[in-house]
């Protein structure tokens, strides 16, 4: 529900809900954005991350 739909009402309880709602979405919603844009980054960019451990030349 959003502030701009007609059913809201600008109460207490709805603020308090909708904004630990929003709040704890959006820090999902950021975490995940950051995982995903770190893995295209690091898929489409190539970096090397492996080292040798072998000793072969």
């Amino acid at each position: 529900m959003f502030p701009f739909v007609f059913e809201w009402h600008w109460d207490t309880a709805h603020l308090v809900f909708h904004g630990g709602l929003w709040y704890a979405l959006s820090i999902l919603g950021l975490g995940v954005g950051y995982c995903v844009a770190k893995a295209l980054y690091d898929t489409f960019l190539n970096h090397d991350d492996h080292h040798d451990h072998g000793g072969h030349h």
